[in-house]
């Protein structure tokens, strides 16, 4: 039986709004950020976007975190407004330094309070001379020979004048910079940095771990 003219006006009308409708939506997709996996329309790369005051979960990104580092794995760029609402353990770490061990106590850090809600940060840096090694070789001392499991970003300067951003502003706010390997800086749940703590202060020692439970209860 031949479709009735009615019945063709009725499907033509349809078909049109479902289109206005899909057209609608495509702009507000990229406005969000682009489809699924941050990919370009041809799916041949990654679209970089700057850090900015977008919201993660219900909790705004304060400026402090307004920044993105590459992953050290696989240096992908990561966000740090990915954290915000969290207690941050910001540390500059070394492969070849004496206090290279506390890798295993910022590891145990990141297992016992993790879960609620502290996250260890570390930033490899060659500013003292300790860390010439490759990425490569960095990520195998860390995962495979510590077995660290918290967020480890690629190579960076911590100190003076080509200082990233992130520790570039906390030792603004905290008048101290690194003078060392595995300097540690605290930075509340607000994004507000509240505390630091030099080399020498060992990731289970009872002042910094009093601070941790202090940041993580409000």
């Amino acid at each position: 039986m031949s479709e009735s003219s009615s019945a063709r006006g009725r499907r033509a009308r349809r078909s049109l709004l479902a289109f206005a409708v899909g057209a609608a939506l495509v702009p507000q997709a990229w406005a969000a950020g682009g489809p699924a996996g941050g990919r370009d329309p041809a799916g041949e790369r990654a679209i970089a976007r700057p850090a900015d005051a977008a919201t993660t979960g219900t909790a705004a990104c304060p400026e402090l975190l307004r920044h993105s580092f590459d992953r050290l794995q696989d240096e992908q760029p990561q966000s740090l407004c990915q954290y915000a609402g969290k207690v941050l353990l910001v540390v500059n770490t070394a492969s070849r330094c004496g206090y290279t061990p506390q890798y295993e106590g910022l590891e145990a850090l990141h297992a016992r309070y993790s879960a609620r809600g502290l996250v260890v940060m570390g930033f490899p840096s060659n500013d003292f001379r300790q860390e010439s090694g490759s990425r490569e070789q960095i990520a195998q001392l860390c995962f495979d020979t510590y077995g660290v499991r918290f967020p480890m970003f690629t190579k960076t300067a911590v100190t003076g004048p080509q200082a990233n951003p992130l520790h570039a502003a906390l030792a603004r706010a905290t008048g101290e910079a690194p003078a060392w390997n595995f300097h540690k800086y605290l930075v509340d749940r607000q994004g507000r940095p509240a505390a630091s703590f030099p080399s020498k202060v060992r990731p289970d020692d009872p002042k910094l771990v009093a601070e941790i439970e202090r940041l993580l209860a409000r």
